[in-house]
């Protein structure tokens, strides 16, 4: 049996749980695994949370890790995309076509940590937006990485067709 290459979210010490309920429903709709770097400024049972996509924590395939040293010391030999503002490659360029991706995400207060970035600078990307500003919604670029991989893999296993229209179907319109 083939097993489909994987999309795996990071989030490196996420702190606002409406963002990360978003992303959990992100990875519900899309089949990606969530990973969660430790600490969490919110506890998981948070009704923010729940409010944003608690209901499909169940379904998800989910993994922590205690700190960002765990989580590297068990994958850091994966395809790693680091999203940052600090990078001067645009997340487009990146090639998601093959293998697992592996998308990486800081804090939503401070991103990922400098050391890092600098010692992973060839795998750095960002997202561009106009200039001046901090960063985007860390839920819509999770969202933006997510969309771009499958993009890549040309919505592979997406239902890619919608259902015709209630009013369509009754006047039998074609």
């Amino acid at each position: 049996m083939i097993r489909l290459a994987k999309i795996n979210i990071v989030l490196v010490e996420p702190e606002i749980p409406q963002n990360t309920g978003n992303i959990a429903r992100t990875c519900d709709c899309t089949g990606a695994a969530l990973h969660i770097v430790k600490p969490m400024g919110f506890e998981i049972d948070d009704k923010k949370l729940k409010r944003a996509g608690l209901d499909y924590w169940w379904d998800l395939e989910i993994h922590y890790y205690e700190s960002l040293d765990e989580f590297l010391e068990k994958n850091g030999d994966k395809p790693l995309c680091f999203f940052t503002t600090k990078s001067d490659r645009i997340y487009t360029e990146r090639d998601f076509e093959h293998g697992d991706a592996w998308l990486v995400f800081g804090k939503e207060s401070k991103g990922l940590p400098e050391t890092l970035l600098c010692s992973r600078e060839a795998d750095t990307v960002r997202i561009p937006m106009t200039p001046f500003k901090r960063s985007l919604n860390l839920s819509n670029s999770v969202a933006i990485a997510v969309y771009e991989v499958l993009r890549q893999r040309g919505f592979s296993e997406m239902k890619t067709e919608g259902e015709r229209l209630r009013m369509l179907n009754s006047l039998d319109i074609k």
